[in-house]
């Protein structure tokens, strides 16, 4: 039986701005996904947490605060200690573009800047997730 996509959608750090998190949330949710959102200020190991908690096939992160070289490799570092390798780790917020490559090296799957739009986040999670699982999902 096929299940919806569920994403924990986060705003990790000090950042408190997450106007952009929860248009995204929104977005994936109206596109048929469940969406977890975990509100601010969460830490790596908090994301982590309701990730496996939640079972979650994608981890969806917004920073705007310029911690994003040292919070999506603990993500990632966190994720793999657990198993959670086949979980999908994304994000978006002001995220310079030389930075981009360091953190897809660092397992960030894909990085939405400014000017991204919702459709493409959408397309995306949707049929990076079901690559990674290697079966059909849910819309």
């Amino acid at each position: 039986m096929k299940r919806p996509i569920r994403v924990v959608v986060a705003k990790a750090g000090l950042d408190g701005h997450d106007r952009g998190a929860k248009v995204v949330a929104r977005a994936l949710r109206d596109a048929g996904m469940e969406v977890i959102y975990t509100g601010v200020h969460q830490t790596p190991e908090q994301v982590v947490e309701t990730a496996a908690q939640e079972d979650a096939d994608a981890v969806g992160v917004s920073l705007l605060s310029g911690a994003h070289n040292f919070i999506f490799p603990r993500i990632r570092e966190l994720m793999t200690e657990r198993g959670m390798d086949d979980v999908l780790l994304f994000g978006g917020g002001i995220i310079p573009e030389d930075d981009v490559a360091f953190l897809r090296g660092h397992g960030v799957e894909r990085v939405f800047q400014p000017g991204s739009s919702l459709e493409e986040i959408v397309t995306y999670v949707r049929g990076a997730v079901a690559e990674r699982r290697g079966t059909p999902v849910a819309p």
